[in-house]
């Protein structure tokens, strides 16, 4: 699959999803339509398709947004985010430069420490009933039944 950030994909974007992705936005928490979402499937960038996060890494964080314990492939870029004062670690999608959220130091130990916290109005669910004909398939292996 190819995946490139078009004009047409972005004119297609919520404001909400814009203000996120586009101008590196945070949605508050627990309002996300992702937050409590435990369907399997794969998470995939709003913009551009490139598939993200499996539901097999989703885990509840309690912190407001979805969190993962890691990215399901190599589409994911990591920038230092020094604004409000904090220094965190940003994540971005590689092809799409789609602002996701933050990944910090405190997920579960034994899944690696690490909690990609998410914006929902970053990504789009593709269920896995839906992932084979939506392209997915390579990553079927990577989804456990909830």
């Amino acid at each position: 699959m190819n995946f490139t950030k078009s004009q047409d994909a972005i004119d297609k974007l919520t404001p909400e999803q814009y203000r996120v992705t586009q101008e590196n936005g945070t949605e508050r928490a627990f309002t996300g339509e992702y937050d409590k979402h435990f369907e399997p499937g794969i998470y995939v960038d709003i913009v551009t398709g490139e598939p993200l996060f499996a539901s097999s890494a989703k885990y509840n964080s309690g912190c407001g947004w979805p969190a993962f314990t890691k990215p399901i492939d190599n589409n994911i870029t990591e920038l230092r985010d020094d604004s409000f004062g904090m220094v965190r670690t940003e994540v971005r999608s590689r092809h799409g430069d789609s602002h996701l959220g933050h990944v910090f130091p405190d997920g579960p130990a034994e899944a690696g420490g690490l909690r990609y916290c998410i914006n929902s109005a970053s990504l789009r669910f593709v269920p896995k009933d839906r992932m084979e004909s939506e392209g997915y398939g390579e990553y079927l292996n990577q989804i456990e039944e909830g």
